[in-house]
């Protein structure tokens, strides 16, 4: 199982093609295309025959992967698109120990339509993050972080870290937080096409 396939061997934009990632092809080609045996760098032999199991691996975007490695017969491609209720599910799933109710994710996954599965996890991180940024201030901020916590000798007592209560309201707040940086990201991407058109270097934004 390979996650994030073309993250890894996706050719975007000027990005150089390395050694690893003609290494990585050349392994898949070469099991893809001799499933039951596998080169070492020698010459093969009648015996170096092995039972393999599938390959299996994930992407977001194949076409930036070299397109002989994902041609039809050498690569099967299953394509899924989750619905609004594989996501409700899923997301559920996430939240079923913090004792959220699935009306109270549906309101969260209304909130924030359209989002990856990666933005609903993520949320459950932004609020472990305002909530250790607030313990640390409590326990002296970070001058006193070293001494407070770190140079504890065993048997010392360490300062209580209590985790923040998963609610809509502390999800939403996170979410809210979230969408503004991507927001932000999508600015600064903008913005950089702009001052390349203007600088003659790159493609523009035309209005009408």
């Amino acid at each position: 199982m390979i996650n994030d396939l073309d993250a890894g061997i996706g050719r975007f934009g000027n990005t150089q093609m390395t050694v690893n990632n003609q290494m990585v092809v050349g392994t898949l080609m070469n099991l893809a295309d001799n499933p039951t045996r596998v080169s070492i760098g020698q010459e093969w032999r009648d015996e170096d025959v092995v039972k393999r199991i599938p390959i299996i691996v994930t992407g977001n975007d194949f076409s930036t992967v070299w397109a002989p490695l994902i041609r039809d017969g050498r690569m099967d491609k299953f394509y899924w698109q989750p619905t609004r209720e594989d996501i409700l599910n899923i997301v559920y799933q996430m939240y079923r120990k913090d004792g959220l109710m699935k009306s109270e994710i549906e309101k969260i996954i209304d909130t924030f339509p359209n989002q990856a599965l990666d933005f609903y996890g993520a949320l459950r991180s932004r609020t472990y993050d305002s909530s250790i940024l607030k313990w640390v201030s409590q326990i002296g901020g970070l001058a006193k972080l070293e001494e407070n916590v770190l140079r504890k000798k065993k048997g010392e007592e360490l300062p209580e870290f209590i985790a923040p209560e998963q609610t809509v309201e502390s999800l939403i707040e996170a979410g809210e937080s979230l969408v503004k940086e991507q927001r932000m990201v999508m600015e600064m991407r903008l913005s950089d096409v702009y001052m390349k058109k203007q600088e003659g270097t790159g493609p523009g934004i035309g209005f009408s």
